[in-house]
């Protein structure tokens, strides 16, 4: 019997769990959860090591593997998360509402082939401090539109800066490029969408894998056409003892793989040319093979939000968006290409009483982002042409 992957036509259920034995784990506390999920990847590592496809089994581990959410972004009370998926063709928007009075915002932009909107004032030494709404976007640059619909969602609930005659919406954007997905081109987000998914956004639980900015992302492009993987959006959140929260949102659009830190190990990414087996990008780059890489400039992109609910100046904050984007070093390999616009936002509520220690909130926003990452890949379902992490080897 041939093991191969099968990418479904329609929507991905997500594969049921052995119960009895997560309760048996769960019972046990962090620790063996921690072993359950480290033992999880080594089994699907040790057999894409070996040259093996996966099986039944290991996906079922690596399912296991993935790391938790701990309520994402919307573990910040007072962010409100909203996305809006096109049905015509993988694309679409999400978008990151704040507390109506705002929230400290920064960015770090690291890829080479950025489409941006109001990054220049999120300079620390510019006037404004807030903004009342991040929008991450598919689409290029013609997803930039989206911000103007959320602007003009805020604009209707009087939310936005303060100028005197009136209050302006500070809606900063990032795109992906997702134009080359489903075949229609001419179909991305527009100011409807924006608009859209502001009206949707709710502290709940947050939307992750095939939605909204991560409908269309796709990893593993280095390989060239017929070689990538399916990802999209992903969500993590850390918690103190003390209340502190350190949060992050991203949708994966690498031109490399997603590694998972704690193992070092590839989850998705650029598949061997049979499209069999994950062949390892880095492996690739040693060994010479990728010398004209396939993917070209601004195909490609990783864009994120970092949030605390500590008080942060703006600098602070640009500096944990800064420490943030470490975490796209730990999950994407390669990242920050001249192929990517990596992007990642940073926002700070300001609500927690705790003392605001800027080396360990960035710490933790690195890790955050970078399990966020990986919780793309694993949250991910395939569409045609595009198998995602949990149909590998899947029997046909």
């Amino acid at each position: 019997m041939r093991h191969h992957f099968s990418v479904p036509a329609g929507p991905h259920p997500r594969r049921p769990r052995a119960a009895a034995l997560e309760d048996s784990l769960s019972s046990r506390g962090p620790q063996a959860r921690l072993a359950r999920a480290s033992g999880a990847a080594a089994l699907l590592a040790a057999a894409i090591c070996l040259g093996m496809p996966a099986t039944r089994a290991s996906l079922h581990a690596a399912a296991n593997a993935e790391p938790p959410s701990g309520g994402g972004l919307t573990a910040i009370a007072g962010l409100k998360v909203g996305s809006y998926t096109l049905t015509e063709r993988p694309t679409g928007c999400t978008v990151i509402l704040t507390p109506p009075d705002g929230a400290v915002a920064g960015v770090d932009q690291r890829g080479g082939a950025p489409g941006t909107r109001e990054l220049g004032l999120l300079n620390p030494i510019n006037t404004v401090q807030k903004v009342n709404a991040i929008v991450l976007s598919g689409g290029s640059a013609f997803g930039l539109d989206a911000a103007s619909g959320t602007m003009k969602w805020l604009d209707e609930h009087h939310i936005g800066y303060d100028v005197g005659i009136t209050r302006v919406p500070i809606v900063p954007s990032a795109i992906l490029f997702d134009l080359n997905v489903g075949g229609k081109p001419s179909i991305r987000p527009t100011a409807d969408c924006g608009y859209r998914a502001a009206a949707a956004a709710t502290g709940g639980p947050v939307q992750e894998g095939n939605v909204g900015a991560g409908a269309g992302a796709t990893v593993g492009k280095l390989g060239g056409p017929g070689r990538a993987m399916k990802a999209g959006l992903g969500t993590a959140a850390i918690t103190l003892p003390d209340g502190l929260v350190v949060a992050a949102i991203v949708a994966v659009n690498a031109v490399g793989d997603i590694i998972d830190p704690t193992t070092g190990r590839v989850v998705a990414g650029v598949r061997t040319p049979d499209g069999l087996h994950l062949a390892d990008a880095r492996k690739l780059i040693l060994s010479g093979a990728l010398m004209r890489p396939r993917s070209k400039s601004g195909e490609n992109t990783t864009i994120g939000v970092v949030a605390t609910n500590a008080k942060l100046t703006k600098d602070e904050v640009t500096k944990m968006a800064e420490m943030a984007s470490d975490g796209y070093g730990r999950a994407i390999s390669p990242a920050h290409t001249p192929a990517d616009g990596d992007t990642v936002f940073g926002l700070a509520t300001g609500t927690h009483a705790g003392p605001a220690n800027v080396l360990v909130i960035g710490a933790l926003a690195a890790d955050a982002m970078a399990r966020a990452i990986v919780r793309a890949a694993y949250e991910a379902t395939s569409i045609p042409g595009y198998p995602a992490v949990r149909d590998l080897g899947k029997v046909k």
